[in-house]
């Protein structure tokens, strides 16, 4: 979305191989070829969109007979209220000895995990949860860089009925405590420290500090990251990770079939208002809009190697880890974006075939600055798509990547939010890419733009909104059983104000 309307595209989708991609087999087995008519018919029978999707992605859990109730109300519309399924099933249905992740340090640290290597690791944790009192609808949290251990806790927690919530360690004391705080987890897990553009920051005096305000924990589980050993001084009813081999293992782990509605994630607000705002979301609604996105918008299929940018603190780690019930291997990393003089994410691309690659517009216009010529610089055969959000992509962004990395590629400015932990309009591997615009409105989002009246318009600023419920709506505010916030902070606006309708397709 652009105010100058470039006629000619930069990207057009190759005629040879775009019906091999998850949004032309959708079309297909749908009955439509032209994805503005697909849109239409997924905003307007949403109850046969959202049904036909489970099929079409191979969800794994009960699905029922009804779809939606109350379908008219915004909040209060219920999706698959007869469903009962596991968010994390769905990302560990594959048991292959296939890549499940790769993880890089910076240039410090790497490791591989394979599915079964996954899955027995997320069994182990699920274990020592299970002999420490957690339970269905409990909270775990998380104060941890994008780390293989911060994969297998979320899995486990949310396996169990639990509901995982996560930070960054970056995070100041107060920072923690004014998210954890409100939430009152049973565990915590966090890390002995981290690594920061080749320097070692050390996070165990901070921990003690969160750790002796936080009196409903009953564990604190120590990630080793610097140290193999770190000392646990200070921390109350502390273990280190290396210790949960003790716990009794088990090759299986237990899934806990819960309501379409259940929570899953809680993610919080930025707090420039106040407190941080305690937004809750669901097992079915994440996992449907994930998988929508992954395999459909964003083209991700069994055997791609998925990476974005991303801490613990952000929505986009989430959005990560559910390319994992796609079939995709996770490509996580930590640390910044500039190591190795700039080039380690690209370095990490080439050495990984890297088929998709997420990161932010700062990013693409910082290393516009630095002058980066990674087309030239690393092999990028196996990359296809390259996802940005954050801010809008200037057209200049635009510029540099098919300029400098690479011609024949979809470039996807997308946006959405912590709101709905997914995106309001995004790429689309079926439609060409224009300089400085966003390609198309996710399906099943009844996306506009508004003017100051309520109105919709074309070719001028205004509010993007959507129009009618979908499932990854949140479903309310953590200690706000009233729903007393719900209208306020809960709206379809998207936090995307003076955008630029154009919807071209």
């Amino acid at each position: 979305m652009t105010d100058e309307i470039d006629n000619l595209p930069l990207w057009q989708p190759n005629p040879n191989t775009v019906g091999a991609t998850g949004m032309a087999l959708f079309m297909q087995a749908t009955g439509y070829g032209r994805y503005t008519d697909l849109w239409q018919w997924s905003v307007e029978q949403p109850e046969m969109f959202w049904s036909t999707l489970w099929d079409f992605c191979a969800a794994v859990g009960g699905k029922g007979d009804h779809i939606l109730i109350d379908g008219d109300k915004m909040p209060g519309a219920r999706w698959f209220p007869e469903s009962r399924l596991n968010y994390a099933e769905n990302l560990l249905k594959d048991r292959s000895d296939g890549e499940a992740l790769v993880f890089w340090g910076e240039d410090k640290v790497k490791r591989r995990l394979s599915r079964t290597e996954l899955h027995a690791e997320v069994a182990r944790f699920q274990q020592f949860l299970i002999a420490s009192g957690v339970t269905q609808g409990d909270r775990v949290a998380g104060l941890l860089p994008n780390l293989p251990e911060t994969l297998i806790a979320m899995l486990a927690t949310v396996s169990l009925g639990a509901i995982w919530s996560s930070a960054s360690p970056d995070f100041g004391v107060d920072g923690v405590l004014d998210r954890f705080g409100q939430i009152t987890p049973k565990v915590l897990v966090c890390v002995d420290g981290y690594w920061y553009n080749g320097k070692a920051v050390d996070c165990r005096q901070k921990n003690a500090g969160i750790v002796a305000q936080m009196p409903s924990l009953l564990k604190t589980v120590v990630v080793p990251y610097l140290d193999a050993h770190p000392p646990l001084a200070g921390l109350a009813n502390a273990v280190p990770w290396t210790d949960l081999s003790t716990v009794e293992r088990q090759k299986e782990v237990l899934f806990r079939r819960v309501a379409f509605d259940h929570p899953l994630f809680i993610l919080f607000s930025s707090g420039t208002t106040g407190v941080p705002k305690c937004i809750v979301h669901s097992h079915g609604g994440v996992l449907l809009q994930h998988l929508k996105e992954h395999q459909l918008h964003s083209d991700v299929r069994p055997g791609d190697r998925l990476f974005y940018f991303t801490t613990c603190g952000w929505m986009m780690w989430n959005w990560l880890a559910s390319g994992l019930a796609s079939g995709a291997t996770l490509l996580l990393y930590d640390g910044s974006p500039f190591a190795v003089r700039g080039k380690i994410l690209f370095d990490y691309a080439a050495a990984e075939k890297m088929t998709h690659f997420g990161t932010s517009a700062k990013f693409i216009d910082a290393s516009t600055k630095l002058r980066l010529t990674p087309g030239k610089t690393h092999d990028l055969t196996a990359l296809r798509a390259i996802f940005s959000t954050g801010s809008p992509l200037s057209p200049e962004g635009f510029d540099w990547v098919y300029r400098e990395i690479k011609q024949d590629i979809l470039l996807a400015s997308v946006s959405g939010g912590t709101d709905i932990v997914s995106c309001f309009v995004l790429g689309n591997p079926v439609l060409p890419v224009y300089r400085g615009e966003i390609q198309s409105r996710g399906l099943g989002m009844a996306v506009d733009v508004f003017n100051d009246a309520g109105q919709p318009v074309r070719c001028e600023k205004g509010e993007l909104v959507c129009r009618k419920p979908f499932p990854a709506m949140p479903i309310g505010f953590w200690n706000d059983p009233e729903g007393a916030n719900i209208g306020r902070h809960t709206s379809s606006v998207s936090p995307m104000p003076g955008a630029t309708a154009i919807f071209r397709r």
